[in-house]
């Protein structure tokens, strides 16, 4: 069984990751699932989230999808995302804003308003203020 196999995460802008890893972490529709080399044929549709990378010899990156899907084949794993980015590279300040804005639409009843939008910009504010948290408690600063 070999030890590490390619990794491919890209968005519909641009490549975002392309490289040998030990493992992958992500989100995927029923629950957070992990992928090592020599793991069944999968795809599955993607929540948005973190995507853990796990390197050779233990180095970890982090990345934020806002959805999209994962397809696990002999010899690479690809993630075709709605769009990605490194997860050092988000704005909590603006996902915070994100999040108000999204909650403040939800909660005016006198307002027209397309809940379903609504609910989705609120989700992905939570999920990248989540993967903040997440990166912020693995470098010991929560």
């Amino acid at each position: 069984m070999t030890k590490s196999f390619k990794c491919e995460i890209v968005s519909a802008e641009e490549g975002v990751f392309s490289g040998q890893i030990e493992r992958i972490i992500a989100n995927g529709r029923m629950g957070e699932l992990g992928i090592l080399p020599g793991h069944a044929p999968l795809l599955t549709e993607l929540k948005p989230g973190p995507v853990r990378v796990l390197h050779d010899g233990g180095q970890e990156e982090s990345y934020y999808v806002s959805g999209g899907f994962l397809e696990v084949q002999p010899d690479v794993v690809t993630i075709l995302a709605d769009s990605a980015t490194r997860a050092h590279d988000l704005d909590e300040a603006a996902a915070e804003e994100a999040r108000q804005h999204a909650l403040k639409s939800l909660n005016d009843k006198s307002a027209e308003l397309d809940y379903t939008r609504a609910s989705a910009e609120l989700a992905e504010a939570v999920a990248q203020l989540r993967t903040i948290q997440q990166l912020r408690k693995k470098a010991g600063k929560g």
